[in-house]
């Protein structure tokens, strides 16, 4: 896919240059956003992926029963983050074994593994809240910017077909 002009090229350029490709831009967006997010994940020692897991969790927490707990399947969970489970076990096996999160087999189907978050996982939670914030706060891209931009990316993906 092709995107605009891109870097102030005029939209009659060669439509396979690097600067016009929807693609690209993504890839380097993607990529630039995972470095900013480095001192953060660097602070907790955890990966972006697993800063992806947490967050699924924290927002599992934040809708769970009163008593605070929440737990999600591997399934459920690779749905979710797009991952498939070969991708996500391994992840979430390192994950429990610094006691992030706790696994478990379903209670009414043993082949299914379960994932909840542990006290320390939830503690990281207030840490990334406060960096998230305070990026947006330095940001040099408004709110609105930064809501018309998610918005668009979640209508590609859905236009793409990612979400299924």
């Amino acid at each position: 896919m092709s995107g605009g002009a891109g870097k102030g090229l005029p939209c009659g350029g060669d439509p396979l240059a690097l600067n016009r490709q929807l693609c690209f831009a993504l890839y380097a967006a993607s990529r630039a956003m995972t470095r900013a997010y480095q001192p953060m994940l660097q602070a907790m020692d955890i990966t972006y992926p697993q800063y992806l897991v947490l967050l699924v969790l924290w927002e599992q927490v934040g809708t769970a029963a009163e008593d605070g707990t929440a737990e999600i399947s591997v399934g459920a969970l690779g749905r979710q983050l797009m991952l498939d489970s070969g991708t996500l076990t391994p992840l979430l096996k390192r994950m429990a074994a610094r006691g992030l999160v706790s696994r478990h087999r379903g209670r009414g189907d043993e082949r299914v593994t379960m994932i909840a978050l542990t006290d320390a996982g939830r503690a990281l939670r207030p840490h990334a809240l406060a960096w998230v914030e305070q990026q947006l706060d330095d940001a040099s891209i408004s709110p609105g910017e930064v809501e018309q931009l998610r918005t668009g990316l979640w209508n590609l993906l859905e236009k793409l077909g990612a979400g299924e």
